[in-house]
C-alpha cells in the first residue's frame, strides 16, 4: 500500500466515525427532548438519566468536532 491508499482508507474510517457520532448525537438529543416532554411526575424519575444523556450528548459533540478536524486534514492530503 502506498500513502494515498492508506489516506483513502483513513478518510473512509473517519467518515464512519463522524457518522457514528452523529447517530449518537441524534439519539441522545431526541431522548432528552422525549424526557422533557414527559409529565412532571415521570420526568422527575428521569432526572439522573436525563443528566447522563445531556453529558453524553456534550461529549459526543466534542468528539465529533475532533473527528471532523482529522477528517478535514486527511481530505487535504487525499486531494
Amino acid at each position: 500500500m502506498n500513502k494515498q491508499e492508506i489516506l483513502k482508507q483513513a478518510f473512509e474510517a473517519r467518515e464512519q466515525e463522524v457518522l457514528g457520532y452523529q447517530i449518537n448525537i441524534d439519539n441522545f438529543a431526541l431522548a432528552v427532548a422525549y424526557i422533557d416532554a414527559m409529565p412532571d411526575d415521570e420526568r422527575a424519575e428521569m432526572v439522573d438519566f436525563r443528566a447522563d444523556l445531556a453529558q453524553r450528548l456534550a461529549a459526543e459533540r466534542h468528539q465529533q468536532k475532533r473527528a471532523k478536524i482529522m477528517l478535514a486534514v486527511i481530505h487535504q492530503q487525499v486531494e
